[in-house]
């Protein structure tokens, strides 16, 4: 890794969670050129509801032990 790239991960690594997520977020478009804009937005609106029946509880959810450990017997 270049030393600007090397600076500017450990600049952004000091940043809070919502403007590290941001950022991440805006990376990981940058790789997507051409992609369909409305399945872009669709995918926020499901992660945008996902999130909202987590936090309302309307859903059940496991913990990653639990999970991994049912995977590992798969």
């Amino acid at each position: 890794m270049p030393p600007e790239a090397a600076d500017l991960l450990t600049n952004a690594l000091g940043l809070p969670l919502r403007e590290r997520a941001k950022i991440a977020h805006e990376l990981l478009l940058s790789l997507d050129e051409g992609s369909d804009g409305d399945a872009a937005e669709a995918w926020v609106a499901e992660l945008l509801q996902r999130v909202r029946d987590v936090r309302s509880g309307s859903v059940a959810t496991e913990d990653w032990e639990t999970v991994k450990a049912r995977l590992a017997q798969r």
